[in-house]
């Protein structure tokens, strides 16, 4: 799990000033300053010069800055890398459409040192999700489920049972390798309901959070995926029950008429950073 919290991780057009400005004041974990799909083609140079621009000289507070470039593949990409591969005001780089873990060497190689982020939104990624998330340079990776289900010509349903296998395979593979994991968005951004049951979804399987398409995504959000007061008293309690227990020289505690292993201690210590982490706005 993410020590940093990753609840809501909003994407922002790197061409807009005034939702550049506004950013700053929005209450999401991490921000995805987007020069690919939310940018026009005529206007890819002067985001990317704006952007350039506006980290240099914006405080965006904890709020962790990942900058989603164009593909290596087009005729700005390379522009991209260049102008924030050694940008101090870009915490990391997002790689689209990443195939294989080959896709990400190009990149590290025009960015040493900065930490990257792959967009899994391919049926090739899917498959090559153990070798992706294995790549050393890699810190974190995105679920595009648009495109993945537009690439696998699936229909929409609200249990999205039709992406379930991508969703599961990028999840074990980020989590076998360490890696932080965001779901993907959710259109619908007056539908509070539909993003609630998503996030629970999301949640539910072990995403660290959701990427989100509008800042009235946030609250819901935010509240889905930080752990509850319920999880957070009865994580303390497992703790305490099972140092008792310890003490008297025993390996298990019983928790409201449940076993308590070394396992869920460790489970319940990780609830408990991560509410700290949240609460101290790490």
């Amino acid at each position: 799990m993410a020590l940093r919290p990753y609840r809501s991780v909003l994407y922002i057009p790197g061409s807009k000033e005034r939702a550049l400005e506004k950013a700053r004041e929005l209450a999401a974990d991490a921000i995805i300053f987007d020069l690919e799909d939310a940018v026009a083609p005529e206007e890819k140079d002067r985001a990317r010069d704006l952007l350039a621009e506006t980290l240099r000289t914006t405080d965006y507070g904890r709020r962790a800055r990942i900058v989603r470039i164009n593909g290596l593949d087009t005729v700005w990409g390379r522009k991209d890398a260049l102008a924030f591969g050694a940008h101090e005001g870009a915490d990391a780089l997002l790689l689209p459409k990443v195939n294989r873990a080959a896709d990400l060497d190009d990149l590290a190689g025009r960015a040493p040192g900065k930490p990257l982020w792959a967009m899994m939104e391919t049926a090739l990624g899917m498959l090559n999700a153990a070798e992706i998330a294995a790549h050393p340079a890699l810190q974190g990776m995105v679920m595009g489920t648009n495109d993945l289900a537009k690439e696998l010509g699936s229909r929409f349903r609200p249990d999205r049972m039709a992406l379930q296998t991508g969703l599961g395979l990028c999840l074990l593979a980020a989590r076998a390798h360490g890696r932080v994991i965001v779901d993907g968005v959710y259109n619908a951004f007056k539908d509070d309901e539909g993003l609630r049951a998503e996030c629970e979804q999301g949640r539910d399987m072990g995403f660290d959070g959701k990427t989100l398409i509008h800042p009235l995504q946030l609250d819901i959000t935010n509240a889905a995926f930080a752990p509850s007061d319920a999880e957070i008293d009865l994580a303390r309690r497992q703790i305490e029950a099972f140092s008792a227990a310890q003490a008297a020289g025993q390996g298990v505690a019983v928790v409201d008429g449940k076993i308590v292993e070394n396992l869920h201690i460790v489970t319940a210590e990780a609830t408990l950073a991560k509410a700290r982490a949240i609460a101290e706005g790490v």
